[in-house]
């Protein structure tokens, strides 16, 4: 019988970066999208409740491969210094479901996050967008800084967190990806002149009101896939265009969304899919904020660790 764990390719953290930059990885979820791929036909990931924590299995299928990520979400594992989420990724043959490579899922997460939203915004926000803040400290905030540095040039980023001195290390992680940028601590009065947000926080409620964005803003909210929690008011989507992966995932797991549903001040059908963008169906609003809402899926691991392998 064959020795199916020698047979394997196995991708490190390192090895991950060295075959996947961010650019690479951004081309890789635009060209899934751009070539038809409908999130909606993505297989259903499972979520179980375990001690400390949750389990996150997220399969997906397309273009001759499968895969199968297994991750944990552990709250707590950032005041010990170690990962909110981890993870390991296998990756299949089509044909035969034989596994073929073994992927750092962690690293994997860390990296396809980020591209999804740079991909998203790159489609929704002004051209000539560059001043930034995000809000949230942690190894997502940076990422997304250099997702963002690849898809516009930054005047300036401001990085928002509730201890300020882990927002300023944060910032100073940051400046790396942006050398031509003013790269700080900020706070959210820096929101009146952002014209890019990225909420990456775990916050269970609206991290600013909706008066405080501007109406040309591109704002994504990646910080949850809970009902219960939202980082954006109800408000702020009532007055913009609501860009989500999927009606179903948007309708089940994003807070953000359901909990404006359920306030009356968002319809449900008013969402547009990334589907529906990238292939051109609905245009970009240009009159109101763009809010981009994701919640994380199986096809995004798929498509950046195809890329890598």
């Amino acid at each position: 019988m064959p020795d199916v764990i020698a047979d394997l390719t196995l991708i490190s953290a390192a090895d991950l970066a060295a075959r996947v930059g961010m650019p690479a990885a951004i081309g890789a979820i635009r060209d899934v999208l751009a070539d038809g791929f409908d999130p909606e036909q993505d297989l259903p990931r499972t979520i179980l409740d375990v001690p400390r924590g949750q389990l996150l299995l997220m399969p997906a299928a397309f273009g001759g491969l499968v895969g199968q990520k297994l991750a944990s979400v552990a709250p707590d594992n950032p005041a010990q210094g170690l990962e909110r989420i981890q993870a390991v990724y296998v990756l299949l043959d089509g044909e035969t479901l034989a596994p073929t490579a073994v992927l750092d899922g962690t690293a994997l997460t860390s990296l396809r996050t980020p591209a999804v939203s740079a991909a998203a915004i790159d489609a929704v926000a002004s051209p000539d967008a560059g001043d930034l803040v995000v809000f949230g400290s942690g190894p997502q905030a940076v990422r997304h800084v250099e997702a963002f540095a690849a898809i516009r040039a930054l005047r300036s980023v401001r990085i928002v967190g509730r201890d300020r001195g882990r927002a300023a290390a944060a910032a100073e992680q940051a400046r790396v990806f942006a050398p031509d940028a003013d790269v700080a601590a900020g706070s959210p009065a820096d929101l009146a002149r952002a014209d890019l947000v990225v909420c990456a926080t775990t916050a269970s409620e609206p991290l600013f009101t909706s008066a405080e964005v501007r109406a040309d803003a591109a704002i994504v909210a990646v910080g949850s896939h809970e009902p219960q929690k939202a980082e954006l008011p109800a408000e702020l989507l009532s007055r913009s265009q609501v860009i989500v992966e999927s009606r179903r995932v948007a309708l089940s797991e994003a807070g953000d969304v359901i909990r404006a549903v359920e306030a009356g001040a968002l319809n449900p059908t008013s969402l547009v899919t990334m589907h529906e963008l990238f292939t051109g169906r609905v245009s970009p609003a240009t009159d109101r904020p763009r809010i981009v809402k994701t919640c994380g899926m199986g096809w995004q691991d798929l498509a950046v660790a195809a890329r890598a392998v």
